[in-house]
């Protein structure tokens, strides 16, 4: 099994990397391969809905960037880990234009994201860790993906790279986080085979406007 995540953060090893670290030891400490993509100091424009892949079916997004290789990361992953900073009591800038474009082509072309695991974690130096881990959480609850929980919100604190490893409680958040998660990917690979999965629902869409 592999779980593939996403450091939305400008920063390479600021605090969102150490948070999906902590994550990503437990995975790997039981035997889940564990892939750290760095997203948030690449050039990644917004969504501009064309529709274009919602047409072509192609599992593809019409830009051509970076984001196209990671949609065919989250699709060959078990799991995935959404890891973001807190700007304005918000996603970051790079890793929301990433995430809206991949959820969207995911979501197009046969909820290609539907019943693999998915985490979302957040640094903050203060305030707004929990809307930002809400909007994280828009994106896996969206695609009918599975989501382990842990012993509080997924939000560890920190200023200076670095910093958030001294917050023991975000610490043992992100470590519970990890355990959780594998504990949930193994037991769903287990009953793959011996338990038949819901049938999937073609999505109904309701315009209020008449």
């Amino acid at each position: 099994m592999k779980v593939v995540a996403f450091n939305g953060s400008p920063h390479k090893e600021g605090n969102t990397y150490q948070a999906i670290k902590i994550v990503a030891d437990e995975l790997i400490k039981e035997g889940i391969e564990t892939e750290i993509i760095h997203v948030g100091n690449k050039e990644i424009r917004g969504c501009i809905a064309c529709g274009q892949c919602a047409k072509n079916k192609n599992e593809r997004c019409a830009i051509s960037d970076a984001v196209n290789e990671w949609i065919q990361m989250m699709k060959n992953a078990d799991g995935i880990i959404l890891g973001s900073p807190v700007h304005y009591s918000a996603i970051g800038g790079t890793m929301k234009s990433f995430l809206d474009r991949a959820f969207y082509v995911a979501g197009s072309n046969n909820g290609m994201l539907r019943h693999k695991i998915g985490a979302s974690v957040v640094a903050v130096r203060r305030s707004g860790g929990l809307p930002t881990f809400e909007q994280l959480n828009n994106y896996i609850l969206y695609s009918e993906m599975f989501m382990p929980t842990s012993n509080y919100w997924n939000v560890i604190h920190g200023t200076r790279p670095g910093e958030a490893v001294q917050d023991e409680e975000g610490v043992q958040i992100m470590r519970v986080l990890g355990k959780n998660m594998a504990w949930l990917m193994k037991v769903i690979e287990q009953g793959k085979g011996s338990i038949k999965p819901p049938e999937k629902e073609a999505k109904k869409f309701f315009n209020f406007i008449r």
